[in-house]
């Protein structure tokens, strides 16, 4: 049985292979984990279809896929032995040649990586297969040694392809100038092509301005314990305030809910806020569809699931397709002003930022208060710097008075 990568949708050319959880040889049990397959936007998880042993693999981690190619050999059947291997027809098993140990790639490549002899290693695998744990299990008790030095003309055709350990990279005398060469996730690569795109194909102008954040701390802390005993434990955050106020800026300023295409300008009659999410692997954009249908738990229930969504690496390309508006939270990693770019092709973006006290002025007084700096790119192809502006005193006013977010004010 051929193991195939998935459909990819039409957005998506192709993916490479992230990691393969099983080696060949291995027993796995039906709808067990087998392999992610990173594209453009997700990772794709590919699942064992039923009982079997994986016979062989196809594509090798770190190998382009396209959508439906087979990329390992599966059979059907056997059962699970003590050791974790399959009592079904005997897999050819590769064997160490010339004292080289027994070792998956992925383990080879970490110990490439890491510039590490991997005779050292003991394997936990099958057969005393060295697995990519193994070799993680080494480097953090510093049982291994490193590889002997090569001969000056290897070492410097090799210095490119190897990378050093995470003590060398960060520690080290003086006279170790290491550098360490990664290629890009197809994520991050991604991400780099649209906003470069985005920079280069629009307009694009930023306008700021500063909110009082005092009236929502004390809204939420005056019901913060109410909130979470009707909304089954959701919590009332700052963000569902900023969707709800974007929402509602966005329909009396249809241009910065609108895109463009072409020649063409279409407004949109709906309100999908995309709301930022940094993670490991790059940023992503989730989406909360008909924001202007939801309530602020609902909003806040959405935001929590897409997070931890994010972080585990399951967000799927429908929780990211489309959105008319994006929000950035740039605040809860310190920062005090940035200028966002747009996630084309959207025509605004609004971005959050830290929140600190500062002398305000109030009915002539000075007070301290606690201010935040918002603020807004727009494509100024298509929006005025009027309507910016007053886009985004618009959301200052719901934000500094939330009662005008009920009241449609």
């Amino acid at each position: 049985m051929e193991i195939k990568a998935p459909i990819f949708p039409e957005s998506i050319a192709d993916g490479s292979v992230a990691q393969w959880h099983h080696q060949p040889g291995d027993f796995v049990a039906r709808d067990t984990l087998l392999v992610d397959i990173e594209t453009d936007k997700v990772v794709i998880e590919v699942f064992a279809p039923e009982d079997g042993v994986l016979q062989n693999i196809l594509k090798a981690e770190g190998e382009t896929v396209l959508s439906e190619e087979p990329i390992a050999n599966f059979e059907p059947g056997g059962a699970a032995t003590g050791d974790g291997a399959s009592a079904a027809a005997p897999v050819a098993v590769e064997t160490p040649a010339d004292g080289d140990r027994f070792a998956s790639p992925a383990a080879k490549k970490l110990a490439a990586e890491a510039n590490l002899d991997i005779t050292g290693v003991a394997g936990s695998g099958r057969d005393g297969r060295i697995t990519k744990e193994d070799v993680a299990s080494a480097l953090a008790s510093g049982s291994v040694s490193e590889e002997p030095s090569p001969a000056p003309a290897v070492q410097a055709a090799a210095s490119a392809a190897t990378a050093p350990s995470s003590a060398e990279f960060f520690g080290g005398s003086d006279e170790e100038r290491v550098e360490r060469r990664v290629p890009m996730t197809r994520l991050r690569a991604s991400v780099a092509k649209r906003l470069v795109e985005a920079q280069q194909n629009a307009a694009m102008l930023t306008t700021f301005n500063e909110v009082d954040m005092q009236p929502i701390m004390q809204l939420r802390k005056r019901y913060q314990n109410e909130f979470q005993s009707a909304h089954n434990g959701t919590k009332l955050g700052f963000m569902s305030f900023f969707v709800r106020a974007a929402t509602e800026a966005l329909k009396r300023f249809p241009s910065v809910n609108a895109s463009i295409d072409g020649n063409d300008i279409v407004y949109h009659g709906y309100y999908d806020i995309g709301v930022a999410v940094s993670t490991e692997r790059g940023l992503v954009v989730p989406v909360v569809r008909d924001a202007d249908a939801l309530g602020l738990a609902q909003i806040e229930d959405q935001i929590m699931a897409y997070g931890e969504k994010a972080r585990a690496g399951k967000l799927g390309l429908e929780d990211m397709a489309g959105g008319t508006f994006t929000i950035s939270n740039g605040g809860i990693f310190g920062s005090m002003m940035s200028t966002p770019i747009l996630n084309a092709p959207q025509t605004g973006v609004l971005g959050m930022h830290n929140i600190q006290d500062r002398a305000a002025v109030v009915d002539g007084e000075i007070v301290i208060r606690p201010m935040m700096y918002l603020a807004l790119s727009y494509d100024h192809r298509l929006i005025d710097g009027r309507e910016a502006v007053q886009f985004l005193v618009a959301i200052k006013g719901m934000l500094e008075d939330p009662a005008r977010i009920l009241l449609e004010l």
